[in-house]
Order: C-alpha cells, then sequence, then structure tokens
C-alpha cells in the first residue's frame, strides 16, 4: 500500500498493491498500522458504510460541523468521480477542491480528513461505494454545500442535470454555509 500526494496535500489517494492471475487478484484494502504510517497519524474507524447508486446519481456535497468524520472512500463495482472540498477557513487550500475517479478497476481510495466536504457522482451503469468514518453519523449535525456552487465551480463532467436527493437539492451555497475554523 502506497500514498500519493494530490493538490490538497491533506488528500491522500491510498493504492494497495494488488497481487493477481489469471485465477483473479487480492489486496489488502486496509491495514491500520500501514495507514497510520501513510497519512501520519493513527485512526480509528467507527463505522462502514456501503451505498449503491445508478448511472448520474450525484451525492453531496456532505460533511458534519460537529463530530466531524475522517472517511476512507473507495469503490467496489463501477466507477464514480470523487469530489472532496477543503471547507476549513484557516487553510490556504480553502474553497479547492481535488476531483478523481475511483472504481472497482483502479481499486483506489481517497483518505478524505475532517475538515472536508464531500460528494460523488456515478460514472457507471451503477456503483457501489464504500467508506470508513472516524466518526458516527449524527443526522442534526449534517451539513450540505449545493454541488453546483458557482464558487466552487466543480466540473463534474455531466452532460445531463444529476439525480439528487431532496437533501441534496437543498444545499447551501458555500458562502452561507457552516465552515470548519
Amino acid at each position: 500500500m502506497k500514498a500519493i500526494q494530490t493538490a490538497i496535500p491533506d488528500l491522500l489517494i491510498i493504492e494497495p498493491k494488488v497481487f493477481g492471475d489469471d485465477r483473479g487478484f487480492f489486496f489488502e484494502s486496509f491495514n491500520r498500522r500501514r495507514f497510520a504510517e501513510l497519512i501520519g497519524r493513527d485512526v480509528d474507524f467507527v463505522q462502514d458504510n456501503h451505498s449503491r447508486s445508478v448511472k448520474n446519481v450525484l451525492r453531496g456535497l456532505h460533511y458534519q460541523i460537529q463530530h466531524p468524520q475522517g472517511k476512507l472512500v473507495r469503490v467496489t463495482q463501477g466507477a464514480v468521480l470523487d469530489i472532496a472540498v477543503d471547507i476549513r477557513k484557516s487553510s490556504r487550500t480553502s474553497g479547492k477542491y481535488v476531483a478523481m475517479e475511483l472504481s472497482a478497476d483502479n481499486k483506489r481510495m481517497l483518505w478524505i480528513p475532517e475538515g472536508f466536504a464531500h460528494g460523488f457522482v456515478v460514472l457507471s451503469d451503477s456503483a457501489e461505494f464504500l467508506y470508513k468514518t472516524t466518526d458516527y453519523w449524527f443526522p442534526e449535525h449534517e451539513r450540505c454545500i449545493r454541488w453546483d456552487d458557482p464558487t466552487l465551480a466543480i466540473d463534474w463532467g455531466l452532460q445531463t442535470p444529476p439525480a439528487l436527493s431532496a437533501k441534496d437539492a437543498q444545499g447551501k451555497w458555500l458562502s452561507d454555509a457552516e465552515l470548519f475554523s
């Protein structure tokens, strides 16, 4: 397993070492000790989540203003365009984002530390998305920034409007959102 830097230093692509042959493949998807070495600190994951979505579904941009969650995300079936936005006011990369394709084929993961909003859009016919979190889900603390915020100007690569949940359609503009210090 190795870490690859992104344009935002705290966001890391985690690339597992995959062993494959004509029978299939094997890789270690998580090793606490190695993960701590890669990100420079030990984290305690307390919850695993698994979602399935169809093509053009966009989920996000989500975060918890209290009980912030670090997330280790990956795709086990299909492909998504994954987005992480730095919403730490004190960060030199505040308001910037990283976009990357995560897929069952590339087996890459993304480490998204606390202080980021996160979302993805499904590129394949369907996708299964797994993520580990460093804190529990508290719906009363969950917040959402609009996916189409002009300040962020995220290129989602969409040809048609995305399928959104009612909650995501009600997201706030970045300028009106509660942010981290």
